[in-house]
């Protein structure tokens, strides 16, 4: 399966945020992609009020990442925000393609290094996994990176890659920690793992806007052993790589670890 990671910068605009969309999901169909992954806040960046354009998602701007993807033939994962309770917002990965229509809202919330998104943010409640050309992803969104159990629970369910749509929070030693945590959940849930975030605002001259989590880059695709295949930078780019999801079993036969894990 040939999938693509598109490290795209969004802005306010959400108008402009679907001309990246379609500009990078058309590079990724022209090279033969059949599934492409953009990072959180595609809609709109983090540091920009969210709750004036939370639709849901049969609203405009989800209906048109929606014809994007059947214009084109390819699947679209991209991070949004729909309503959701008290005034807040939840922070939603939309999934749409031939045959395919989900989404996730992201359970673990990033308060934490100064940000507080349960301020704004309403939490999602359950896994998430669906199936494209017999196989089976699960999803992810930033902080849940941290969270093991997520990525475990999607594997049990079938999940042979796990998708992590990121906005990550600059500062000391958080790339490291992002690239730590990529890895070890690939061997946490002995699944791929496509890790889609946002670049860097400072690439391509903006700064930080305050402590709002704009993105590092670094987006990655990683073996259910742990082998980077694809390690980006801080700048915008697409990456396109060939994986094999057949490859998942065999592993699992080799280093069992959730059939030998226990819970205590």
């Amino acid at each position: 399966m040939r999938i693509a990671v598109a490290q795209i910068i969004s802005g306010a605009d959400t108008a402009a945020n679907l001309e990246l969309v379609w500009d990078y999901a058309a590079q990724a169909k022209n090279a033969d992609a059949q599934l492409v992954v953009f990072p959180e806040a595609t809609m709109r960046a983090f540091g920009h009020p969210l709750k004036d354009v939370a639709e849901p998602l049969d609203g405009p701007w989800a209906s048109e990442v929606r014809r994007i993807a059947k214009e084109l033939e390819i699947t679209i994962v991209a991070g949004m925000f729909t309503p959701g309770q008290d005034g807040r917002v939840r922070n939603t990965l939309l999934v749409t393609g031939p045959g395919v229509d989900a989404s996730y809202d992201k359970v673990h919330l990033f308060d934490a290094f100064g940000f507080a998104e349960s301020r704004t943010v309403d939490a999602g409640e359950a896994p998430v996994t669906f199936e494209l050309d017999g196989t089976v992803f699960g999803l992810a969104t930033c902080y849940d990176v941290r969270f093991p159990g997520l990525f475990t629970a999607n594997a049990t369910a079938g999940a042979q890659v796990n998708i992590v749509c990121a906005s990550w929070g600059a500062g000391p030693g958080k790339d490291e920690q992002w690239d730590l945590l990529v890895r070890a959940r690939a061997l946490d849930s002995t699944t791929f793992v496509v890790a889609c975030g946002q670049g860097d605002p400072e690439t391509v001259g903006a700064g930080p806007a305050g402590t709002a989590p704009t993105g590092i880059g670094h987006s990655a695709v990683v073996t259910p052993l742990g082998k980077t295949l694809v390690a980006l930078g801080g700048k915008p780019e697409l990456a396109v790589v060939d994986i094999d999801p057949s490859t998942v079993d065999d592993v699992r036969a080799k280093l069992p670890v959730l059939a030998n894990a226990r819970r205590f």
